[in-house]
């Protein structure tokens, strides 16, 4: 489903005669071919009605009046009388939430890792999970050096983000919104040299509630970040228990490019930033990027 037909279906949702007053708009605009004024549907919807869809974004500036954003769209849902059609799932056992775009299993995961975030400041967590995800990445550790160990967690970590990002972002979503931007400030560049200060004041209605999309962007951008964390931080807590509970030194050396060997794994290398996480982070973003080359994944917003 577009964004113009999620818009038109919250509409509805939040008054079941606006179906009614979009169905009029869009006869008057002959199916969006032409531009609409006030004054040629006021007998037909109320100011207020008017006014929501200005606000919504389902009116915006044409040459004389206004023009219907995506009438195809507008149309799926309404159609010319008003009868809603909707896409979206009444299913009991639907997991999308209709606010947000957040399964369940999305909001668990996000629940997860507040959970996990304990273990950083809590002992007794961070011993528990360290020893638990021991049970799988200790045998690896047991044939390899720590710094190969990091960099195979920190290639493993870096396939999987990259994987997630592009299976639950949506970028032509993304690609919309920004675009979307755009339009409304060339838009406000224009009536502002012309002096149009009636203009200027849709056009300012029209932002803020571009305002609620930038809120929905953020909440696409996100999602994955929670499931990437969600197994991640499980991974960094592993070295942080192997480093902090155990004896640093023992685990071996590591050379960094302008600094040389580090010894202790737990010295700070840049700045405050200790040698493991450094370590980590070189070769997690190193990887990631031939990863994202390799597969031909786009995680960026859409041309």
């Amino acid at each position: 489903m577009g964004r113009t037909a999620e818009k038109v279906e919250s509409l509805v949702e939040e008054n079941p005669d606006m179906a009614d007053a979009v169905a009029a708009v869009l006869r008057e605009t002959d199916g969006g071919e032409s531009e609409v004024e006030w004054a040629d549907v006021r007998d037909e919807i109320t100011s207020g009605q008017w006014g929501r869809m200005i606000e919504k974004g389902l009116l915006v500036d044409g040459v004389h009046g206004f023009e219907l954003r995506d009438p195809e769209e507008v149309r799926s849902v309404v159609g010319d009388s008003g009868a809603v059609s909707t896409t979206k799932s009444t299913d009991a056992g639907d997991d999308e939430d209709e606010d947000d775009g957040w399964t369940k299993w999305d909001k668990a995961a996000a629940g997860g890792v507040a959970l996990t975030f304990l273990g950083y400041a809590w002992g007794p967590a961070r011993s528990a999970i360290g020893s638990t995800m021991d049970t799988v990445i200790g045998p690896l550790n047991a044939v390899l050096p720590f710094y190969a160990v990091i960099l195979v967690l920190a290639l493993f970590t870096g396939l999987y983000s990259t994987l997630l990002q592009a299976n639950l972002m949506d970028t032509s979503k993304m690609s919309e919104y920004q675009e979307q931007m755009k339009a409304i400030q060339e838009k406000r560049e224009r009536a502002k040299e012309r002096g149009d200060d009636e203009a200027m004041e849709r056009i300012q209605q029209e932002q803020m509630d571009a305002m609620g999309d930038q809120l929905e962007m953020f909440k696409t951008q996100f999602r994955p970040m929670v499931w990437i964390m969600l197994l991640t931080i499980p991974v960094f807590l592993w070295m942080y228990w192997k480093l902090l509970d155990g004896d640093p030194s023992a685990l071996g050396t590591v050379t960094f490019p302008l600094v040389g060997e580090v010894e202790n794994w737990r010295a700070g290398v840049v700045g405050p930033m200790e040698a493991w996480i450094v370590w980590y982070f070189v070769c997690s973003m190193a990887f990631t990027q031939l990863l994202r080359k390799s597969l031909n994944i786009r995680t960026s917003p859409t041309g």
